[in-house]
């Protein structure tokens, strides 16, 4: 399988292998939080923010060439949405999101320093400026922010705070569990992410909220990545343990009960809004074969979730409450964000009814514009079967069949965080190229279940290749690349004119290509 690869392109904690914790002087602020993220007074709303600041630096840096990147997490829509925007001369910048609650927990870094990310408060309907001083070995040395909504130490050190835990491991050996009941093991894992969770309860700086916010963050990736999708960490278990990568053990079959665990994590707890990680946990739940929700395609709201509510009620633990209007919110966002299909007019009628004119509705038909948008310049995915050709000839057939064109081959993994991020950035630069001589073509492995990559293609559209082991070996060695997303380009001879791993940003890719034209 191969490893995601880390990117400074993506700040929020969803994905940990998107940093590397670096050492950065703090300062403590006496600040009061006047904006808490508490449970219970969480607002959905359909809204914008602004944020102001500005960057300085002793270093002889261009003001007009430093950029600021923000990720704002959209718990309704269901995505991870990324700004980016220069600041000017005077190293000022302005820049304008879309929100979808009261106050919104962001996270922001600069080009001057990409490895180390912010935690921000935005408000709905308001201004927060920030204003971020770096030394001359560009660590934060002061963040100033207005209104006070957080201390600077949360600011600063509430991703290194993350960043203790995932990287935290245990003293004792590698236990063996792909042997054990799966109770068993629910209760080892319980275990270990409560002891990774006081390496965060010990840090008597960090405010409570943001002790609360973070304690849930990640609890929801480790049980993404670790526990729902059982038989895969069995056989990873399997491998670290034995040492054996070529065999796999006997595993127990789950069924539905499995996920009684869902009940330890209070699903209705309005708090969970603000973590980065609530958005993926939520695909995870409508997407996993053995709990098997009905997609709501055209069904009416209240219909699926009745059906909804006869399968998860006793795994959650409740049968009403908000969560469920927000999974039902999330449903329609598969569909928008994943296979990028607009709502259906039957769809919009059925989202008129349940939620009228509410912010759900609102957030949900806002999304829907943008997609509209998106549509028009998608192609109809083409998935070509290449497995009899040799590896070593893979990239050559495939360059062959676009005579005349630039062509840009993307190797991904329905699973890789980090390679769907990067396609859903570059969605619309994409769709800029529609009516150009350049062919997008996207590879991936067996690592990918071959059902949920076929769902996924129909969002990205163009042309794409499902490979063999020995296939995706052979190109993977090829050019060197030691995990994805990595990307390999040619000119219109066909001749290799780039390789690299990690998304570099829309402008440098758009750039690429178009030296090519």
């Amino acid at each position: 399988m191969p490893k995601i690869i880390k990117s400074n392109l993506f700040g929020l904690l969803s994905i940990l292998s998107l940093f590397f914790l670096l050492s950065c002087k703090q300062s403590v602020s006496k600040v009061t939080d006047t904006t808490a993220i508490e449970a219970g007074t969480t607002n959905i709303v359909a809204g914008t923010a602004t944020l102001t600041g500005s960057i300085t630096s002793p270093n002889d840096t261009s003001k007009d060439s430093i950029y600021v990147n923000v990720y704002v997490p959209h718990p309704i829509s269901g995505e991870t949405v990324s700004y980016k925007t220069l600041v000017d001369e005077s190293g000022k910048f302005s820049l304008d999101v879309e929100v979808e609650t009261a106050v919104s927990l962001i996270a922001l870094n600069t080009c001057l320093n990409p490895y180390k990310t912010l935690y921000v408060k935005l408000t709905s309907g308001g201004v927060t400026n920030l204003d971020i001083a770096y030394n001359s070995d560009f660590e934060t040395e002061n963040v100033d922010v207005t209104p006070a909504n957080m201390t600077q130490y949360d600011m600063i050190g509430g991703v290194d705070a993350y960043l203790k835990m995932a990287a935290h491991r245990s003293e004792k050996a590698r236990e063996h569990l792909y042997d054990k009941s799966t109770d068993y093991f629910l209760n080892y894992a319980k275990t270990v992410i409560s002891e990774r969770l006081e390496i965060l309860n010990k840090d008597t700086l960090l405010s409570k909220e943001l002790k609360e916010v973070l304690s849930k963050d990640f609890r929801l990736n480790m049980y993404i990545n670790h526990v729902f999708e059982y038989e895969k960490e069995m056989i990873r278990n399997y491998g670290n343990t034995t040492g054996d990568r070529s065999n796999k053990p006997e595993i127990q079959k789950i069924d539905r009960s499995y996920y009684s665990f869902l009940k330890n994590l209070h699903l209705n707890d309005p708090q969970y809004l603000h973590t980065s990680e609530f958005l993926n946990f939520q695909k995870e739940i409508l997407q996993n074969e053995v709990i098997g929700l009905p997609e709501i395609a055209e069904s009416d709201i209240p219909s699926w979730l009745v059906s909804v509510k006869a399968i998860l009620s006793d795994l959650v633990g409740f049968d009403n409450g908000p969560y469920y209007d927000i999974l039902a919110a999330n449903a329609y966002a598969r569909q928008l964000n994943e296979a990028v299909r607009p709502l259906t007019e039957k769809q919009k009628e059925y989202i008129a009814a349940y939620w009228k004119d509410g912010e759900i509705a609102k957030i949900l038909l806002r999304k829907n514009q943008q997609v509209v948008e998106l549509d028009k310049f998608k192609s109809t995915a083409v998935a070509i079967d290449i497995s009899s050709v040799a590896g070593d000839k893979v990239i050559e057939t495939i360059v062959a069949r676009h005579k005349n064109k630039v062509v840009f081959i993307d190797l991904w993994a329905t699973w890789c965080g980090p390679c769907l991020k990067a396609m859903n950035e570059f969605r619309s630069t994409k769709g800029e190229f529609h009516d150009k001589d350049v062919a997008f073509v996207y590879l991936t492995d067996t690592s990918s279940p071959r059902e949920r990559w076929e769902e996924k293609i129909k969002g990205i559209g163009s042309e794409h290749y499902y490979l063999t082991d020995a296939q995706w070996k052979y190109i993977m060695d090829h050019y060197e690349f030691e995990g994805v997303p990595s990307y390999v380009l040619f000119d219109k001879q066909g001749v290799l004119i780039s390789k690299f791993t990690a998304f570099p940003g829309n402008v440098e890719v758009k750039k690429m290509i178009n030296g090519l034209l």
